[in-house]
């Protein structure tokens, strides 16, 4: 079982792999946090040698089931003839053959001699027999679970308030070498690379003219469509990367509230807001999504756009661990609590205003049936198509039923959800949000603790002037 050059270094390659899996394996946290603290721990990683570490685990993340199954023949430790199949998938079996002792080399070319099609569908796709369950009402569930299992190109999108799509592609494809270079198909704000660039350190991504986001969630902002002077709200805001392309959308007027409940993730947003050129967005940490701050805003917003916390089982390509950490229980969990902040949402839109309901789910416990729960519970709102609400905007989608839904096999995208809810403007408001509304709001009551200098200042949402960001 001894490798027979122990120092070449694909066997150390190995070792990295098998030693970085062990801890992500505990399921402890995200695979992608638990790989950047793996490479802090260990500074003399290249970037080139972290690229091949990362790329083999992911690749063993996403065929977890089926490796584990075809390896179950060999002797050793588990993690160490994962890390064999995930790097041979991704270098190549020639590389890593000649490093292997010769029982690990006998069974490796067995393994290599297994048919996919003799395995078990879950097996063969890998993924758990809930997941597998659930997707099997989804036409050809069975290309869609391929698809994401495949490694995601990585999207990007223009600042329009900064730069045009067009001057973009033309210095990516004169300036970034190994990578292939095109214009997404349906957000007119979209470039797609295939390949590796780095991006981080371009001058356009320092100056705010890009930033990274998948074209499913670019079309969200087409979804909430907002216009100039309105008031917005992002209600579960995250790092911020839809509301920059709303408040660009908005052209810097109005007023845009970014509200989340982890004052960690607004700030991280700070940098990005800075970048961008915004001045009408005003993040605001709530406790929770029935917070004082929250009812103040009873029927005051144009438009409200609700990026429900959910599964991400649209995003396997990107993280493939979430389909071994998720679990039935907990999608319920995610069920409830997607119904409470969809409810606490509505309660902001104005009569005649926009509700935009959307989660990175394939799920229809996470989509379909939560849309279909809120029109029965709230019939002051009505739905409207997606289609034509993106209209000659977007075109080429061919969108089959009312709502955006996007699948990674056919639209290239991640898997994503939405549903477009539109208060009814004659709607009578409940007495709870009447109340709300007319409650008196002080600029204290809405400010973000001054001591956090990690935040820029808050300002109330009572209309007065408010500082920008």
């Amino acid at each position: 079982m001894r490798p027979r050059t122990p120092s070449h270094p694909i066997n150390v390659r190995i070792e990295q792999v098998r030693e970085a899996l062990g801890e992500i394996l505990q399921w402890s946290g995200p695979a992608d946090l638990t790989l950047s603290r793996y490479f802090r721990n260990n500074p003399k990683l290249g970037m080139r040698d972290r690229g091949t570490v990362a790329e083999a685990i992911y690749d063993v993340l996403r065929h977890l089931r089926r490796y584990r199954q075809v390896a179950e023949g060999g002797r050793g430790a588990a993690t160490r003839r994962l890390a064999i199949l995930g790097l041979a998938s991704v270098l190549g079996p020639e590389q890593v053959r000649p490093v292997l002792g010769e029982e690990e080399s006998d069974w490796l070319g067995r393994v290599l001699r297994i048919s996919p099609a003799s395995l078990p569908r879950e097996v063969r796709l890998s993924v758990p027999d809930w997941l597998s369950e659930a997707l099997e009402i989804e036409p050809d569930s069975e290309r869609l679970l391929m698809a994401l299992n495949r490694a995601a190109p990585l999207d990007i999108r223009i600042n329009p308030m900064k730069i045009d799509r067009d001057t973009i592609l033309a210095e990516l494809r004169a300036g970034v070498e190994d990578a292939e270079v095109e214009p997404t198909p349906y957000s007119p704000f979209g470039i797609r690379l295939q390949g590796r660039p780095a991006l981080n350190r371009w001058s356009r991504f320092e100056d705010g003219s890009i930033e990274v986001q998948d074209e499913g969630s670019q079309l969200l902002g087409l979804l909430v469509a907002p216009r100039r002077g309105e008031m917005v709200i992002d209600f579960c805001a995250g790092a911020g990367g839809k509301t920059l392309l709303l408040g660009a959308l908005m052209r810097s007027t109005g007023r845009l509230y970014a509200l989340d409940v982890s004052q960690a993730r607004l700030t991280r947003f700070k940098p990005r807001m800075a970048r961008s050129g915004l001045s009408n967005v005003v993040p605001i940490v709530i406790a929770n999504e029935n917070d004082a701050r929250v009812k103040r805003l009873a029927r005051k917003a144009h438009r409200v756009l609700v990026d429900a916390p959910c599964s991400g089982t649209g995003t396997l390509r990107r993280n493939p661990d979430l389909k071994w950490r998720q679990t039935p229980e907990s999608v319920s969990e995610l069920c409830v609590m997607q119904r409470s902040i969809l409810t606490a949402a509505s309660r902001c839109v104005a009569p005649g205003g926009r509700l935009v309901y959307a989660t990175c789910s394939i799920l229809r416990v996470e989509n379909e049936d939560q849309a279909d729960a809120f029109l029965a519970a709230n019939p002051d709102f009505e739905l409207l198509s997606a289609s034509d609400v993106l209209g000659d905007r977007v075109t080429g989608l061919n969108l089959t039923g009312p709502y955006l839904k996007l699948r990674t096999d056919i639209h290239g995208t991640d898997g994503f959800f939405a549903a477009v809810f539109q208060r009814k403007a004659t709607a009578t408001p409940p007495k709870a949000d009447a109340e709300a509304a007319a409650v008196p709001e002080a600029m204290t009551d809405m400010a973000i603790d001054p001591a956090d200098d990690a935040l820029p200042p808050q300002v109330a949402l009572d209309g007065t002037e408010e500082q920008p960001v």
